[in-house]
């Protein structure tokens, strides 16, 4: 309850702020289709960079879906096989993350990309560059498939590095940051607010900014997705979902501090600073800017060079995503 009542102020102040103007107040249309359901279901998960499905949680509830629910990952399931198996409608996830399973015939959709940008390549001395990987120790946690070992799987193979042969993985029950703070690995790849609390501390230095490096920078980190046979059967409700996270992506701009201050009380972070820096940094403005479809191409042709994939980056487009809720929703929201 008193989750709820956070988010119900938070978003009366950004009225009173004049966020009103930015996303406007209307939901659907009189002339759009009729919902065919009420019901949608997210996990919810530890990031905080997914801020925009937290904050669209009562906007998704003003488009009529008014009866939103969270289920909770149960240990050692991702989102992703969560969305796949049905257990949720949507989720918000990495390029990368999402590739892989609609690979292996999963009935997943990618409907949107989120925000550009959050992770970052930190390294201890003597590594400057992805190149300078070559015979280190990178620490990806518990189990290789994790996504810091997928993103940096794509980073080398983007530069020519073998994954399998030119980096030692190292898998433990140890938190990975841990171990790149305690220097027993080399090179540590950081989600936030993991970045920020590095970078505060002065620990390692920064290989890759995904949020100023190119080609990084060029394409979406989180893209929201749904499950296949959710958007066949209610695609009504499905594009109204897609407008209130786009639209939760512009308050995010708009409105850093007050979202930092909601991921604190509702529990996804502890602390204000390191959560309104990575708001502040993230490029959540881009999903009006980017293709995601580039995205997509991007990351499974990555994936495919490393062999974690097996299809065509024009087989996974044709079979793991539709952008026809994205386009039209682009159309109305610049009117």
């Amino acid at each position: 309850m008193q989750s709820i009542q956070t988010r119900r102020r938070f978003l009366a102040n950004l009225t009173t702020a004049g966020i009103t103007a930015l996303i406007g107040t209307r939901g659907a249309s009189a002339s759009e289709a009729p919902l065919e359901t009420t019901t949608v279901r997210f996990s919810r998960g530890p990031g905080i960079c997914i801020a925009p499905q937290y904050v669209a949680e009562d906007l998704i509830r003003a488009e009529g879906l008014s009866d939103f629910r969270y289920v909770d990952q149960q240990a050692g399931l991702a989102s992703i096989a969560m969305l796949a198996r049905g257990d949720i409608d949507f989720a918000m996830d990495f390029a990368t993350a999402l590739a892989i399973p609609i690979d292996q015939g999963a009935p997943i959709k990618v409907l949107a990309g989120v925000h550009v940008g959050c992770y970052e390549l930190f390294a201890h001395e003597g590594i400057n560059s992805v190149l300078d990987l070559k015979g280190k120790t990178v620490g990806v946690g518990q189990n290789l498939g994790s996504d810091p070992h997928v993103f940096v799987t794509a980073m080398a193979t983007h530069v020519g590095l073998d994954p399998l042969k030119d980096i030692k993985w190292v898998t433990s029950d140890v938190n990975a940051f841990d171990l790149f703070v305690q220097r027993k690995t080399d090179a540590f790849l950081g989600f936030p607010p993991e970045p920020q609390e590095l970078r505060a501390r002065k620990i390692g230095h920064v290989v890759v900014n995904s949020i100023q490096d190119r080609p990084w920078s060029q394409y979406f980190c989180c893209m929201l997705a749904t499950n296949a046979n959710y958007a066949a059967k209610y695609p009504a409700a499905t594009k109204r979902v897609v407008r209130a996270v786009l639209k939760a992506n512009d308050i995010c701009v708009a409105e850093p501090e007050r979202v930092a201050r909601l991921l604190v009380k509702d529990g996804y972070t502890k602390q204000y600073e390191p959560a309104l820096q990575a708001l502040t940094e993230i490029s959540y403005a881009k999903w009006r800017d980017h293709d995601p479809e580039d995205t997509i191409r991007f990351f499974s042709l990555r994936l495919r060079e490393a062999g974690m994939i097996k299809a065509s980056p024009q087989k996974i487009i044709a079979s793991g995503t539709d952008w026809r809720f994205l386009n039209e929703i682009k159309r109305e929201l610049k009117t």
